[in-house]
């Protein structure tokens, strides 16, 4: 058996021809087995022989990949009886060798030592230093191939198997058996110990409840301070205003016609939740005005134009600190974004500067001036109650797990990152006791921080987590938006 030809040929095949998306069972896994094999194989004492066969089973038990995931072992075992003869294996050994791969197939089911050392082998990740790494890389794998969809699906299935798996060997037993337990414990904190599902309801509840009270604040705005009064205000707001002014169109109505097409960009520039989020409060925000007979409060334009500007903003914060938003401009900002080189501070301002001079030949200068300042009381409104979607957001985040965290920033939620190297630990009473650590950074907008923090608490849930208003930001990849499906 001439195994380091073979090994050679295959494993320059492996490196060259599996697919990119295969990011757990690539060459670098099938490398890693076969160390483990003539680990265990020394430790448990088999014959150089057997090691042979162990070391081949262990280099193709994953060629089929090459072909197809389907039915992965199977097409092992046609490569292994295609290419071994070539290498000075003999029929018997090359059934033996089929016999070790197929025995890879979950649930595995060894029936003799060799069989054992290749399963525990194949599955040592999930006893290993490096799991949290290992597995966010099998999710990648399957969340492409549509298996899973999401984090805490792939969470849920693995405490699954992960309570169904054992190793077999003594040796495995003894040197993974903890650390695997430790894992269990890991996966099952961050999914939240069986809590998860309690807790998701509490924050749907709580956004539920910021987003109706937004909605309430901003149509007391609206009814008891700026229509009343002929006043306006910027974005997709000021534009309903506009056009009930000069057509006499139910505002109500306007504000969801108007809304529509921002929300269908939301759907792709932001995310789907953000859209349904944003198309329920606009509802919302359209039922209040139509039905809630909200008193008019004053006729003095300053008063109107500050606290008119004041309760719109206060109303449009909560909503955005909801991941939704009651105004489509933003959307449109970001959209027009990716398409020039403005800021998106320049992309509003713009916009807005065609609305108040519309509405200056229609009211007066006058009443268009005070409206700008309804505008600016509005924007400064939202950035006190949320720091402002104009605004990125600089996060960093300091976790023992910072691998898994690093490829889920990078690959779900499509942000770049930069890495310092730095050593954490140094507490009252352990001052002492530190370890190396990566800290990472990113910038990310306000409307995807609610999700950064979701990632990193289920990655590292005693992960430190600081973040800093950024008011502008340009280069790298900081305004590509990744798709939620």
């Amino acid at each position: 058996m001439q195994f380091d030809r073979v090994y050679s040929f295959m494993m320059q095949k492996l490196e060259q021809e599996l697919p990119n998306h295969l990011t757990y069972h690539n060459a670098a896994h099938t490398k890693e087995v076969i160390r483990t094999v003539q680990d265990l194989g020394a430790r448990e004492g088999i014959s150089a022989h057997e090691q042979l066969l162990l070391n081949t089973a262990a280099l193709f038990h994953d060629t089929g990949f090459l072909e197809s995931s389907e039915n992965h072992e199977e097409r092992s075992c046609t490569l292994a009886k295609q290419y071994l003869p070539k290498y000075g294996y003999s029929n018997e050994q090359i059934e033996a060798v089929c016999k070790l791969i197929m025995v890879t197939k979950v649930p595995q089911q060894p029936t003799n030592l060799l069989e054992r050392i290749l399963c525990d082998a194949d599955l040592s990740y999930l006893g290993g230093d490096r799991y949290m790494p290992r597995a966010e890389a099998l999710f990648q794998e399957l969340k492409w191939s549509g298996i899973v969809t999401d984090w805490k699906q792939w969470e849920a299935m693995q405490i699954q198997f992960l309570h169904a798996h054992q190793f077999f060997t003594k040796t495995a037993i003894k040197k993974w058996g903890p650390r695997k337990s430790e894992n269990v414990k890991q996966l099952v904190s961050s999914n939240g110990g069986g809590h998860g599902r309690s807790t998701d309801i509490a924050a749907m509840l709580q956004d539920s409840f910021l987003i109706v009270l937004g909605v309430i604040i901003s149509g007391f705005g609206l009814e008891g301070f700026l229509v009343p009064n002929h006043f306006f205000d910027g974005g997709v707001t000021g534009i309903s205003l506009l056009v009930h002014e000069f057509f006499s169109f139910n505002l109500a109505i306007l504000t969801i016609v108007l809304n529509i097409p921002f929300i269908a960009a939301g759907y792709f520039v932001v995310s789907k939740r953000f859209a349904i989020r944003t198309f329920v409060a606009v509802l919302l925000l359209a039922a209040c005005l139509h039905f809630i007979p909200y008193p008019v409060i004053t006729s003095d334009k300053l008063l109107i134009s500050i606290f008119g500007g004041i309760f719109l903003g206060l109303g449009s914060g909560l909503a955005m600190r909801a991941n939704s938003s009651l105004d489509g401009i933003e959307v449109l900002a970001l959209y027009t974004l990716k398409r020039t080189s403005f800021t998106i501070s320049e992309i509003i301002l713009a916009a807005n500067i065609i609305i108040f001079a519309i509405a200056g030949l229609r009211v007066g200068i006058g009443t268009a001036l005070y409206s700008i300042l309804t505008y600016l009381a509005t924007t400064k409104t939202i950035d006190y109650v949320v720091e402002g979607i104009e605004a990125y957001t600089g996060v960093t985040i300091i976790s023992g797990n910072s691998e898994v965290i690093k490829s889920r920033v990078v690959n779900e939620m499509g942000r770049s990152i930069t890495i310092y190297k730095g050593e954490r630990g140094y507490l009252p009473g352990n001052y002492d006791v530190s370890a190396p650590v990566d800290i990472i950074f990113t910038v990310i907008s306000r409307l995807e921080l609610r999700k950064l923090k979701n990632v990193v608490m289920e990655s590292d849930p005693k992960a430190f987590v600081f973040a800093s208003t950024i008011r502008e930001a340009s280069g790298g990849i900081i305004k590509h938006r990744h798709h939620e499906h």
